[in-house]
């Protein structure tokens, strides 16, 4: 369990409550599977509404702002497949936060 503060992460990730995300990574084909619940983020199980597909690096980059998710997707790097429009509205959601990890000068 990833509890949540009642914040801007919270409403940013609502469109995932009773919904289930699968984070996989490429080339190994796993990833763990996440749904929101009153507490926050847990894990979940069963068929994934959505599925996020990037290497480690990619996510990585992602969540240090080296990269722009747009930039990643039109390059064929993340890959979303099943509910699409939950995975947009969740990209955009997280986008319009600013960023979890601010950016790093150098890095």
């Amino acid at each position: 369990m990833i509890p949540l503060p009642p914040s801007r992460l919270r409403a940013a990730l609502a469109p995932l409550r009773g919904k289930v995300l699968r984070l996989e990574i490429a080339g190994l084909g796993f990833g763990p599977q996440l749904t929101l619940d009153a507490i926050g983020l847990r894990p979940a199980f069963g068929r994934p509404d959505v599925t996020v597909r990037a290497s480690l690096a990619d996510y990585a980059a992602l969540a240090l702002r080296r990269e722009d998710p747009d930039t990643l997707f039109f390059t064929r790097r993340l890959v979303l497949e099943g509910d699409t429009a939950l995975g947009l509205e969740l990209k955009n959601a997280l986008d319009a936060l600013g960023g979890l990890v601010p950016p790093r000068a150098g890095l």
